[in-house]
């Protein structure tokens, strides 16, 4: 039975309803919920033990072990693994490649819903789980500013619904505007920065700030501390409150310390012949170089041995793979196999489930060759990690975060 130092309010915000909602609950007039609210009276013994039910229940709810993300633009999961390391769960997944889902589907679990053509998602984003964080390796595509200072002139609004209207950014933007989740992980291309002469760019931080208001922060990170690759990447973090986060405070292991390409190659009598190049290509190649060095210009292909670092891979990797190419001494040289580029782009490490390849040589290459190093975003998942736990506790919600390890932290 409630007292006069219980609260009738309390313990209906404790049960998650509003006025409307306690008075359907107990079947009684609006009327009288007022009255309960006011300490005028309270209600019977049966409506006391019904709303406490619902306090419980609601109190289960909010307790949450786990915060929520959606995985956009997701290719084979790069993003989500390290998220899932921290505490988080994917409560949805849109990918448009039937390859790339195919891999996803082997490598990650597939029980929530899998989109395939995010458009059609950010025309109704409420059919998208509410999450906590959002996570996006968005295609970088150029935003058509023309007729902007037509629609000033007109006194017309032109924020991101018309400067990126036809991109994919833009079906980002609207999940954003929509779900308002308390963080996001954007990933793309380093050139993203002075892509179409650094507008693109300019636009994408002014629909993030000034229009979506989230705090953002953003950080050029080389992939050589962590896997044997020189590849530069942009990562975009933003806050919906508040925060202290700050992108120059992660820190770097040092890249002159990291590792070698002869740590994740094969051994010789697990490479298939059919990675060597042909009698034919390799010729091709060759003269392909010369008559470009004759030139003044570096094109051509690149050899490299278990010492070294490689150029980034590229998902054009397939076509002849001369951009990394592996030295087997007087011999003709070698591309990378599937498994290997699985290892240099960090899907494949120590102390993990071999990742699965069920796509043949062509797919795989293309999709490694379009994917994130993920050791890199492990990296900057554990450096969000108390951030982002502040940003939930601040709704009421503590979720159990794991503790990592230097080693997991550091190099891979």
């Amino acid at each position: 039975m409630l007292t006069e130092k219980q609260n009738f309010t309390e313990l209906r915000e404790m049960a998650g309803l509003s006025v409307k909602e306690a008075a359907q609950v107990l079947g009684v007039h609006l009327r009288t919920v007022y009255r309960y609210e006011n300490g005028e009276t309270i209600p019977n013994a049966l409506g006391i033990r019904r709303m406490t039910e619902l306090a419980n229940v609601h109190a289960r709810k909010s307790r949450k072990t786990k915060f929520q993300f959606i995985d956009l633009f997701a290719g084979i999961g790069g993003l989500r693994r390290p998220f899932e390391e921290i505490g988080g769960e994917c409560v949805f997944t849109a990918e448009w490649d039937s390859n790339c889902r195919k891999t996803y589907a082997a490598n990650f679990s597939t029980d929530h819903l899998m989109a395939g053509d995010i458009r059609e998602y950010s025309e109704r984003p409420q059919d998208i789980p509410e999450h906590d964080v959002l996570l996006a390796g968005f295609p970088c595509q150029p935003f058509s500013l023309a007729g902007v200072s037509k629609k000033n002139a007109l006194g017309r609004p032109h924020g991101f619904l018309c400067e990126t209207q036809g991109t994919l950014f833009f079906d980002l933007a609207r999940i954003l505007e929509y779900h308002r989740p308390k963080a996001f992980l954007l990933e793309n291309v380093k050139n993203l920065e002075r892509h179409d002469g650094g507008r693109t760019f300019a636009t994408i931080m002014n629909v993030l700030e000034n229009e979506l208001r989230y705090n953002v922060r953003y950080r050029v990170i080389n992939s050589r501390s962590w896997v044997p690759q020189k590849r530069e990447r942009i990562f975009i973090v933003g806050f919906r409150d508040d925060t202290r986060f700050e992108f120059d405070t992660m820190e770097i292991p040092d890249p002159d310390k990291g590792p070698r390409l002869g740590s994740i190659l094969q051994e010789p009598e697990e490479v298939d012949d059919k990675y060597i190049l042909t009698p034919k290509l390799w010729a091709y190649l060759k003269e392909y170089k010369k008559k470009h060095q004759s030139k003044g210009n570096g094109f051509g292909f690149s050899l490299f041995g278990p010492d070294d670092v490689t150029r980034t891979l590229s998902a054009r990797y397939y076509k002849d793979g001369s951009e990394v190419l592996i030295s087997r001494g007087s011999k003709r040289p070698r591309r990378l196999t599937p498994r290997e580029c699985a290892r240099l782009m960090g899907f494949d490490r120590p102390g993990y489930p071999e990742f699965e390849i069920p796509v043949s040589d062509t797919q795989a290459y293309k999709q490694f060759g379009n994917a994130v190093v993920m050791p890199v975003v492990q990296a900057i998942a554990q450096h969000m990690q108390s951030y982002l736990a502040e940003a939930l506790l601040r709704d009421g919600v503590q979720i159990d975060l794991p503790i990592f390890s230097e080693e997991v932290a550091g190099h891979g």
